[in-house]
């Protein structure tokens, strides 16, 4: 089975900008191409350096999160400041997450092998806790070795 932790953290905010995945949440091939056109989006049009000039530490964080019945997606940091494009501010809950540690060459593979990990294998051979819902994001920390490091946050409550 894979490696992975449980690790208890406190509440969190993530400032973010986002948009809606309009895939069908099964059709995962259509939403890796909705998130990579989006990185790309807010990477070249300086949203994301905007949002990386008021961040309090050097992680970006990818959140996938149900509001209204959407799938969102956002680009986000942890910071106490504010944009003044269009964002929301997602309050991660104190508790249990489970967390899957990787490297990838890309943010994108990052992103993508981590959630796999999580939603794929971790969570449906999970025993004593489940994911019930709320937002989950994959962190990315850093570079390392030429590849990029980061950590998948996902709530769960103990089964």
């Amino acid at each position: 089975m894979t490696m992975y932790t449980l690790e208890e953290k406190d509440s969190f905010i993530v400032l973010g900008i986002g948009t809606e995945l309009k895939s069908n949440y099964t059709d995962y091939a259509g939403i890796n191409k909705e998130k990579e056109n989006f990185w790309r989006a807010v990477e070249q049009d300086g949203r994301l350096d905007a949002l990386k000039a008021i961040a309090t530490n050097d992680y970006i964080f990818a959140v996938n999160e149900a509001v209204n019945h959407k799938m969102m997606y956002y680009a986000g940091v942890m910071t106490g400041a504010s944009v003044p494009e269009e964002h929301r501010v997602i309050q991660f809950p104190k508790g249990q997450y489970l967390v899957v540690k990787g490297e990838g060459k890309t943010a994108d593979e990052l992103s993508n092998r981590l959630t796999g990990i999580a939603f794929g294998q971790v969570l449906p051979e999970a025993q004593n806790f489940a994911y019930v819902g709320g937002p989950n994001t994959t962190v990315e920390m850093g570079q390392r070795d030429g590849l990029v490091y980061g950590e998948v946050w996902i709530p769960v409550v103990g089964k």
